[in-house]
């Protein structure tokens, strides 16, 4: 089956599986550039008058300029979890990786997004101490602002080297 994303999809134990048709645009007009690897999308069952019980953000794409540098941030410095490097052709190389305890990845590399490198402004990522989250991105050589106290919570934010802006938050304690 094809969808109209131009993916073939199989159904297995409720998960649906994306084959995508390699590395380059089909050259069809469908304005969608397949990525050429393997796409695992969870599907839940459970549904509610038509609707989809649970909508899980896993995977979010950061464009930047190196893809070697970004990652050694991320993994070496910010202390992300290296999931998947592959290169799938030419064109195209998927990193994956994973903040700890997170249920969402990025995405980095090569061949992935249109958007500009440093364009990704805004990701917000919940820390059980932005005080120590602070201290272990200064640490790590990496600017970070001060702890910004705000009613809601205490804010932290950082950015990468192209200049992708992340904002850390510690959840303010529940009544």
């Amino acid at each position: 089956m094809t969808s109209s994303f131009g993916f073939g999809t199989t159904d297995h134990d409720g998960t649906r599986i994306a084959h995508t048709r390699g590395g380059k645009s089909s050259g069809q007009g469908d304005g969608i550039r397949p990525l050429g690897y393997l796409l695992l999308i969870h599907h839940n069952r459970r549904h509610t008058q038509g609707g989809i019980v649970e909508w899980r953000i896993e995977l979010i794409y950061v464009p930047v300029t190196d893809v070697d540098l970004a990652k050694a941030f991320y993994a070496d410095r910010v202390g992300f979890v290296v999931d998947h490097d592959v290169r799938v052709s030419e064109e195209v190389r998927f990193v994956q990786l994973t903040p700890p305890g997170s249920a969402c990845s990025i995405a980095i590399g090569e061949g992935l997004t249109d958007m500009a490198p440093g364009s990704q402004n805004g990701i917000q990522v919940v820390v059980p101490d932005a005080d120590a989250a602070r201290a272990h991105l200064l640490d790590q050589g990496i600017d970070a602002s001060e702890v910004d106290e705000q009613p809601w919570g205490r804010f932290v934010g950082f950015a990468d080297p192209d200049g992708n802006a992340w904002v850390l938050q510690q959840l303010p304690p529940r009544e």
